[in-house]
């Protein structure tokens, strides 16, 4: 598995908010395979797991059965699927869900390099080989996008970036990746709650290109960096328009003022290994009680807009995934920020510039 690089850095502000992820415990072993294939097959079977819990994202939901029949036949171990959704590697599946589980098999994700596993773990990429470098390069030479430009991936694509870059050069077009934080495992690569790499490369880059599929990550980088964003479909060959981050970070702050007047507020603490910022939260809870509010934390597994209902809070502050106050917030009975947010919310710190939630 590839190791990280420092490149991230936290606002001044936020440094006192940042906090371990993992507990400093051992982390169990994982492996990582591009895809399904003899090599994981003959790795489960020769790690002595009997039971292994296979859990899969949304988008391949519909091959879980098929897989989970070519790891009993191949690797002969007994299997049992894991049904709930699968957000990313920060959700693997705990001992706890999956009783007598020796092992799990994780598509779609890689490791997470600062997150303690609990179970040995067998990291399935599902890398694809789709994209024509020469075709996308093309693509982006003639929509007239300006040099150099940050590249960013989704891990599925991450290969297709030295080629690609390669392909661009020739046309005069200047491509260039970074490595992130101690949260991403690979050069160039995107995780929806960290752009570490992009981050440190914006001030030496007119722009962003994001290759992969979906709006998901497109989104997440406009929030993390002050530059225009493209969205190039690998697969597609398509190139979308910038988006309109301007309009993105105004409605986050028409949240942030909604909030200017909130006395009682909540701080979401989640359980996940991947995604616990307890020393945050109580940080987070001190601020406000400062400030004169009142604030209560709130420990959860995989939040449920449900679980909010009915709670005497005027607003809350998540400390789990940063996409569930970004791409979920309207779902939630009452406003749900960020940790850079509720700073602005309550008075810390100024609406400009706007400060993405990177989780380190």
């Amino acid at each position: 598995m590839a190791t990280t690089g420092a490149g991230g850095t936290v606002p001044a502000d936020l440094a006192a908010l940042v906090g371990r992820a993992d507990d400093g415990r051992p982390s169990a072993p994982a492996w990582v395979f591009p895809t399904v294939d003899d090599a994981l097959f003959r790795s489960v079977r020769e790690s002595g797991a009997r039971r292994v819990a296979l859990q899969v994202p949304a988008g391949l939901t519909r091959e879980a059965r098929s897989i989970a029949d070519r790891l009993r036949e191949r690797a002969g171990v007994e299997v049992v699927l894991v049904a709930r959704a699968c957000f990313g590697a920060c959700d693997f599946p705990s001992p706890e869900e999956v009783p007598r589980a020796d092992a799990a098999v994780v598509l779609g994700h890689a490791p997470i390099p600062n997150v303690r596993r609990s179970l040995p773990t067998f990291f399935v990429e599902m890398r694809h080989p789709g994209g024509d470098p020469e075709a996308l390069a093309e693509r982006l030479r003639d929509a007239g996008l300006p040099s150099p430009l940050g590249l960013v991936a989704s891990v599925q694509h991450l290969e297709l970036v030295g080629p690609l870059t390669s392909a661009a050069a020739r046309r005069g077009l200047e491509l260039r990746s970074a490595t992130g934080d101690r949260r991403l495992a690979y050069p160039a690569q995107a995780l929806g709650c960290n752009y570490t790499g992009a981050e440190g490369l914006a001030p030496e880059v007119r722009g962003f290109v994001f290759l992969g599929t979906g709006t998901f990550h497109p989104i997440g980088l406009a929030f993390a960096v002050d530059r225009p964003v493209w969205a190039l479909d690998p697969l597609q060959g398509r190139l979308d328009p910038p988006l309109d981050r301007a309009t993105l970070v105004g409605r986050r702050l028409l949240r942030v003022a909604q909030c200017r007047d909130a006395r009682r507020w909540g701080v979401l603490v989640s359980s996940f290994a991947g995604q616990n910022r307890s020393p945050m939260a109580v940080t987070l809870l001190e601020r406000a009680r400062r400030r004169g509010r009142d604030a209560e934390a709130l420990v959860f597994g995989r939040l449920d807009p449900a679980d909010l209902v009915g709670r005497d809070f005027d607003a809350y502050v998540n400390t789990a995934c940063p996409r569930i106050a970004l791409d979920d917030s309207d779902l939630y009975p009452r406003p749900v920020l960020t940790p850079p947010e509720f700073l602005m919310a309550i008075g810390e710190r100024p609406l400009e510039p706007y400060a993405f939630d990177t989780y380190h």
